[in-house]
This record gives structure tokens, sequence and C-alpha cells, in this order.
């Protein structure tokens, strides 16, 4: 009777049948390849679980590549091409300048009346639009990205990040749109810009943590891509991207404001207002300590999430 091979799974080692052929191998590497030790295969139980950010690292050619892709996919082939990123960002802020600026008599910052209120609207549209665009983007990678899912391994996180480092490029031409403004108003920002890739970075924290949770929630539930636009489209108008904070917190009170405050994007835009519009501009760092608290929560609890179901993508998807 057969005995039955009861190795362990995580001692399992298979060896190569053959050695190549002498005569294929030269120099110091002819010992390592006629040694079929050298060919061992381990496979170790859980190996994926134990390694994971490891792998990450040694697969972040593939996250750069697959962003390549994403921007050559967006702009090639396009009538606009990169213009459209410029046409955006600005037929909102024209509209929100016509119907904030125009019709609710806004025309800039109570402590800082002297900003044009074009410059304090796109002030806040930069991480608005950087937030939102990098959440819906990761929200639809996975599904977008079935293909490679089902065929091969990879860390799966690579591709809501990569959504995210497209984002980025389109954040940057925003900011081009921004110094041409300011050019144009002759309205120049002090020293305090230097902190934009702080608030930028903590825009980044919250899309990736709401996307992760999105994305890994699409997989299974898939008319929630459905209900993603409707959820960003409103949370434009309860972040305080077209109206100064200073009237949100007269109307709803301090009691109320804290709990409106728990929008990380409230104090990321108080921010970016703060480092560009800079003059008497006001910063409060408990808005910004705690948008730092939920960003820093959102993205934590994303990747759990993320990582706990990720394992089941290829068999739902």
């Amino acid at each position: 009777m057969p005995v039955e091979d009861v190795t362990p799974p995580h001692e399992l080692k298979l060896k190569s049948n053959s050695a190549p052929p002498a005569g294929e191998v030269s120099g110091r590497d002819a010992k390592t390849a006629l040694d079929p030790a050298a060919y061992d295969l381990w496979i170790e139980a859980g190996h994926t679980e134990k390694h994971y950010w490891l792998d990450l690292w040694r697969f972040r050619e593939l996250l750069f590549i697959l962003a390549w892709r994403d921007l050559a996919v967006r702009y090639k082939q396009t009538v606009a091409g990169v213009a459209w990123a410029l046409l955006q960002p600005l037929a909102s802020m024209l509209i929100m300048v016509l119907i904030f600026g125009k019709v609710a008599g806004f025309s800039g910052l109570p402590a800082n009346s002297h900003a044009p209120y074009a410059i304090v609207v796109f002030a806040a549209m930069l991480p608005w639009n950087f937030f939102s665009a990098a959440m819906s983007r990761a929200g639809e990678s996975i599904v977008g990205n079935a293909n490679m899912i089902s065929k091969i391994y990879f860390p799966r996180v690579i591709i809501p990040a990569s959504s995210v480092i497209v984002s980025v490029v389109d954040f940057l031409i925003s900011l081009g749109i921004l110094a041409g403004l300011m050019a144009w108003y002759d309205f120049w920002p002090t020293s305090r810009v230097w902190a934009l890739p702080v608030f930028t970075a903590m825009a980044g924290l919250a899309s990736m943590g709401f996307g992760l949770f999105i994305t890994a929630l699409t997989v299974r539930y898939r008319d929630l891509r459905f209900v993603v636009p409707f959820i960003v489209q409103f949370g434009m108008w309860i972040s305080p991207v077209a109206y100064p904070i200073e009237v949100v917190r007269e109307k709803l009170g301090e009691a109320w404001f804290a709990l409106y405050a728990l929008n990380p994007l409230v104090g990321i835009i108080e921010g970016f207002r703060w480092a560009i519009v800079g003059g008497d501009t006001r910063l409060s760092w408990l808005n910004l300590l705690l948008s730092l608290v939920v960003s820093s929560a959102v993205f934590a609890g994303g990747v759990q999430f993320f990582r706990k179901t990720e394992r089941r993508f290829a068999d739902i998807i």
C-alpha cells in the first residue's frame, strides 16, 4: 500500500526534475545551475498575509505602470485632451462665482475681504476636486480591472492607489489654473503656500480611505456605482467650497458646528484657504486636528476592510 505524504503545506518543497545541460552553462554559475537545490520552490502557508507590505514594495513598478496607463487612456485620442482638465474646474468656479458671488452676495472672506471671490472659491475647489476625483476613481478601480484580478497575483491595493496618483496629476494642472487666476487679479500668496503639501496629503489620505471602502463594497454590490456620484455631489454642497466657513459657524452655532466639522474636508479646505489667500485669514487648529484624526481613522479603517475582503475579489468579480 502506498504511503500517503503528510508533509505540512508550509514545509512543502518542490524540486526541478532535471538540471540544465552542462553545455549551456559556463563560468561561476555552472555549479549553481547544476545544483537541483537552486531550483527549489518553497510554498509557505500564510506567505501573502505575512509579506503583504513587502510584496507591495516589490510591485511598486506596477503602481506607476497602472497610473501611466490610466493617464494615457484619459488624455489620449480625446478632442480636448489636457484642456478638459482645465475647462472643468474653470467652469465650476465660474458657476459658483455667478450664483454665490452675484446672487447670494458673497464677496470674500469676512476676515480678509480684499481677496477676490474667484480665488477664495478656487482655493476651496482644489482640495475638493482632488478628493472627489480620487475617491470616485479608486471606488471603481477594482471592478474596472477585473481581468487582472482574476488572472495574476499582486497586492490589490495597488489598483486604487494608482487611481489616486492620476488625480494628483489633475490637481497639479488645477494649481496652474490658480496661478493664472492670481496673475489676472494681481493677487499673490504669502509664504504660507508652502504648507499646501501637508493639506494635500491629508486630502489624499481621506480620499484613499473612502475609496478603499467603496471599491471593496462595489465588488459585491455593483449598484453602489450609481450611488457614489450622488454622494459626491451632495458632499460638495455641505462642504465650505462656495461659501466662507464663518457663515456656517454663525448659522449653526458652536454645538452643531462641531458635528459639521467631522467632515474631514472642512479643516482641509480651511487650510487651503489659509495657505493661498493669506492676509488675516485664520486657521482653526482644532478643525485641522479633527480633519487629520478623521482622515487617518478612515484610511486605517479602509485599509483593514480592504485587506479583509480582497481575498474574495477573484471569486466574486
